[in-house]
């Protein structure tokens, strides 16, 4: 069975074909710029075969018809036709509390996806975009799957998605804690387990999905049991330019004293803060590190906080738990920054996690960071989100 994966956001598709009886990547690409009068269109298959054009990509549909296009060209290409993708599995940012596992996209569960836009103004419409397009080009009958971002954390018992507001919040407005990057979370944890050769339903780990957006999960035999991402995708700890968790009297004194707008305040705290805003120099972690050798004071300090605060939220996780096993990094941060993790991890000795610095210099490998010793086992696991849509996709798809 050959799957097509698909993360299709506002103004960029990211894409991928995986082969699932050897669960090998067949091509991925980029196509960017939709929208714009010079669009880019960046391909590459499993033999390093690259491609790259410049060409105006109108829409979505556009974009996605020159995939197709090239997927399937006799020079580029790595399928004969359109009829041998089997199925197609798409990334979908929010299911609320509506959709707590991956479904096959048929007209009721569009509609469902369509009602849960309010909650996520920014990705759900893209991500619809995206699966109405390939409905359109592909032959009628091609299962379409949706992977959401939230399902994972379905999981979650009441005492950790609800908020400490007035219950008509949620019954009538349904506002709680949510969680993001799921597939991702999911992804390591069972990784790690088969890395050490556990039983995912008796694996307790904490998993520090750490990059531009970054969440921690709590995970306790395989199943989410609270994490830090929320209603929305701005609390936790900070990330590349969302603010974390602040005092909401900040916001209040925004408006009150401030005399700051909804739409500027939403721009100052997921557009201008996090690493961004506290170093002044950047959202991208290696900038901020260069600057901080250097010397720099507010990129030491950025750095100093998004420690703090990580070391401090994988100590409060492990409340979940009488037993902790793990505690992966992973995603780009995670799995990408040294100074980082050798940061944080001396912090994790009162859970048992007995950090061994000089295992710790590298990049982008699976490898145990702790001591042979260690009761927890500190890990680096790199993600793969597009496989796990993939092998969600190809169980759906199968029935």
């Amino acid at each position: 069975m050959n799957v097509l994966v698909i993360n299709s956001g506002s103004s960029s598709i990211k894409f991928q074909m995986i082969n699932m009886q050897t669960k090998k990547l067949m091509c991925k690409g980029l196509i960017e710029r939709i929208g714009l009068e010079a669009g880019g269109f960046k391909y590459q298959k499993a033999d390093n075969d690259k491609h790259y054009e410049e060409l105006p990509i109108p829409d979505h549909k556009a974009g996605l018809k020159k995939m197709l296009e090239t997927l399937t060209d006799e020079t580029h290409g790595v399928i004969a036709g359109a009829s041998e993708i089997d199925a197609v599995g798409h990334r979908i940012v929010h299911g609320g509390d509506k959709i707590t596992e991956s479904i096959l996209l048929d007209d009721k569960a569009m509609a469902i996806c369509e009602s849960l836009i309010p909650l996520a103004p920014l990705h759900n419409p893209a991500n619809l975009q995206g699966v109405q397009a390939l409905k359109e080009l592909l032959p009628q009958g091609t299962p379409h799957v949706g992977v959401f971002d939230t399902a994972f954390h379905a999981s979650m018992p009441a005492e950790s998605y609800i908020y400490a507001i007035p219950w008509k919040f949620y019954e009538k407005h349904g506002i709680r804690r949510f969680g993001f990057h799921g597939t991702s979370h999911q992804f390591v944890a069972l990784r790690a387990a088969e890395i050490l050769g556990k039983d995912i339903k008796d694996f307790n780990c904490i998993t520090a999905h750490i990059g531009n957006g970054s969440s921690l999960t709590a995970i306790k035999g395989g199943v989410s049991v609270d994490t830090t991402l929320g209603f929305g995708t701005m609390c936790g700890v900070p990330m590349g330019t969302r603010a974390g968790d602040i005092d909401p009297a900040i916001v209040l004194h925004m408006i009150d004293e401030l005399k700051l707008e909804a739409k500027e305040i939403h721009k100052i705290l997921y557009k201008e803060s996090g690493i961004l805003g506290m170093s002044g120099i950047s959202s991208d972690m290696r900038d901020v590190e260069a600057a901080a050798e250097e010397g720099h004071e507010h990129a030491r300090i950025a750095l100093d906080v998004l420690c703090h605060w990580l070391s401090k939220y994988i100590c409060g996780l492990a409340s979940n738990f009488e037993r902790l096993d793990a505690i992966i990094f992973t995603a780009g941060i995670g799995e990408c920054s040294p100074y980082v993790r050798d940061k944080v991890c001396p912090k994790l000795k009162v859970l048992g996690a007995h950090y061994n610095p000089a295992v710790n210099n590298f990049k982008a490998e699976e490898r145990i960071i702790s001591t042979d010793d260690s009761p927890v086992k500190i890990m680096v696991v790199p993600t793969n989100e597009e496989l796990m849509i993939a092998l969600d996709t190809k169980h759906l798809a199968g029935k």
